[in-house]
């Protein structure tokens, strides 16, 4: 009897841990819901900042000498040193999602060093800190709490030493690394290079120009353009990332969901098995003992 004892307790068991996974889900399919929303509305405004600052450096680039308009539009194809901003998640308990993006940092970080670039790393997330913590790699700047709880003036606190040592020729490229929303079932895996910005692919056409009328000082817009389409890059990046983060989440505790279900019905089968097998025992004995009396 001490061993259907046992197996009830571990039904028991499984089952309050049915219970708490479905929970996870259906906490995580809110989040999703109202972050997907933010998502949606700052990739539209991310795209919309994208074009007019790649426009108007494409003009200013073409009107001034030699298309010098600053170091945050030169390419450098051999950078020497190399920022490294990443994003993951500061909980567990979402499947791949955090590995994913630790094993592309990783990777990024191997390709860099082989060409004999320095890289530094930025973390928001606890699970990516911890995990290059363990691995004895220094951490240029760590935050907690930002990846979960994304603010526009967080992102901008945050990639802002970044930026100033790009723009002291402290570092020669600024890379962002995220796992982002795809679908309802699919995260994707996002490398940008932050900085410098490309132009490579920035058609001038004047029927379609986004400017009404030319500035007095075109560096101290196109400047301040600048610092506004890396503010809200990075903003965005921790939102996609966290819309990305609650759908795993979910697709993880419903796959834990299913698979505890799965263990009830295999241990009530168990259960069931052991019951009858001592009922078969209790019988043959009582038989016995009254068969050895006749």
């Amino acid at each position: 009897m001490a061993n259907l004892k046992e197996i009830k307790l571990k039904i028991g068991s499984v089952k309050n841990t049915e219970k708490t996974t479905k929970a996870m889900k259906l906490v995580s399919s809110a989040k999703l819901t109202r972050t997907r929303t933010l998502s949606e509305q700052s990739r539209s405004y991310a795209k919309k900042i994208n074009e007019v600052l790649t426009d108007i450096a494409a003009r200013v680039s073409k009107v001034q000498d030699e298309g010098n308009i600053g170091r945050a539009f030169v390419q450098n194809d051999n950078p020497k040193t190399v920022d490294i901003v990443f994003v993951t998640a500061d909980k567990g308990l979402c499947g791949g999602f955090n590995m994913a993006t630790i094993k592309t940092v990783s990777k990024l970080i191997g390709e860099y060093e082989s060409k004999g670039a320095k890289v530094r790393l930025r973390a928001a997330g606890r699970k990516g800190v911890d995990y290059f913590t363990f691995q004895g790699q220094a951490l240029e700047q760590k935050v907690s709490d930002l990846s979960s709880a994304p603010t526009y003036e967080g992102a901008t606190g945050f990639i802002h030493s970044a930026v100033e040592d790009f723009k002291n020729e402290i570092t020669d490229k600024v890379i962002v690394v995220y796992n982002g929303f795809l679908n309802m079932l699919t995260q994707e895996i996002r490398v940008r290079e932050l900085l410098p910005i490309s132009l490579e692919k920035v058609e001038i056409s004047d029927a379609s120009s986004m400017l009404n009328i030319e500035p007095d000082d075109d560096d101290e817009v196109l400047r301040e353009l600048t610092d506004k389409y890396i503010d809200f890059n990075m903003y965005y990046a921790l939102i996609d990332s966290l819309a990305a983060e609650h759908s795993a989440r979910m697709q993880a505790m419903e796959a834990a969901t299913k698979n505890a279900k799965e263990k009830v019905n295999s241990l009530t089968v168990e259960y069931n098995k052991a019951r009858q097998a001592a009922i078969t025992t209790e019988l043959i004995e009582i038989i016995s003992g009254v068969e050895a009396l006749k």
